[in-house]
Protein backbone atom coordinates (compact mmCIF):
# COMPACT_ATOMS: atom_id res chain seq x y z
CA UNK A 1 0.00 0.00 0.00
CA UNK A 2 1.22 3.87 -1.11
CA UNK A 3 0.84 6.15 0.96
CA UNK A 4 0.74 9.60 0.61
CA UNK A 5 3.56 11.98 1.99
CA UNK A 6 1.75 15.34 4.12
CA UNK A 7 2.59 18.58 2.96
CA UNK A 8 4.84 19.28 5.77
CA UNK A 9 6.85 15.80 5.44
CA UNK A 10 7.38 16.53 1.59
CA UNK A 11 8.82 19.97 2.42
CA UNK A 12 11.11 18.90 4.86
CA UNK A 13 12.41 16.42 1.70
CA UNK A 14 12.23 19.37 -0.88
CA UNK A 15 14.48 21.00 1.98
CA UNK A 16 17.05 18.30 2.87
CA UNK A 17 17.79 17.98 -0.81
CA UNK A 18 18.37 21.28 -1.65
CA UNK A 19 20.06 21.51 1.64
CA UNK A 20 22.87 18.38 0.60
CA UNK A 21 23.19 19.68 -3.22
CA UNK A 22 24.50 22.83 -1.42
CA UNK A 23 26.98 21.02 0.40
CA UNK A 24 28.09 19.41 -3.20
CA UNK A 25 28.43 22.61 -4.94
CA UNK A 26 30.76 24.14 -1.74
CA UNK A 27 32.99 20.86 -1.75
CA UNK A 28 33.03 20.76 -5.73
CA UNK A 29 35.40 23.96 -6.51
CA UNK A 30 34.97 23.18 -10.56
CA UNK A 31 32.01 23.91 -13.00
CA UNK A 32 29.23 21.39 -12.74
CA UNK A 33 26.25 22.40 -14.82
CA UNK A 34 23.84 19.72 -14.01
CA UNK A 35 24.28 20.51 -10.16
CA UNK A 36 23.80 24.40 -11.09
CA UNK A 37 20.51 22.71 -13.03
CA UNK A 38 20.06 20.82 -9.85
CA UNK A 39 20.18 23.46 -7.77
CA UNK A 40 17.47 25.59 -9.87
CA UNK A 41 15.05 22.70 -10.43
CA UNK A 42 15.03 22.27 -6.49
CA UNK A 43 14.47 26.16 -5.49
CA UNK A 44 11.50 26.51 -7.92
CA UNK A 45 10.67 23.54 -6.00
CA UNK A 46 11.17 24.72 -2.83
CA UNK A 47 9.41 27.99 -4.07
CA UNK A 48 6.28 26.29 -5.13
CA UNK A 49 6.10 25.29 -1.47
CA UNK A 50 6.10 28.93 0.25
CA UNK A 51 9.52 28.19 1.04
CA UNK A 52 12.62 30.51 0.60
CA UNK A 53 15.69 28.71 -0.56
CA UNK A 54 17.86 32.12 0.70
CA UNK A 55 17.31 30.74 4.33
CA UNK A 56 19.26 27.83 2.54
CA UNK A 57 21.61 28.37 0.82
CA UNK A 58 25.61 28.19 2.53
Amino acid sequence: MVQDKSLDELKQITIDYYVNLQRIKKADKGNNPELEYQLKVYKNKLASLGIPSEEYEM
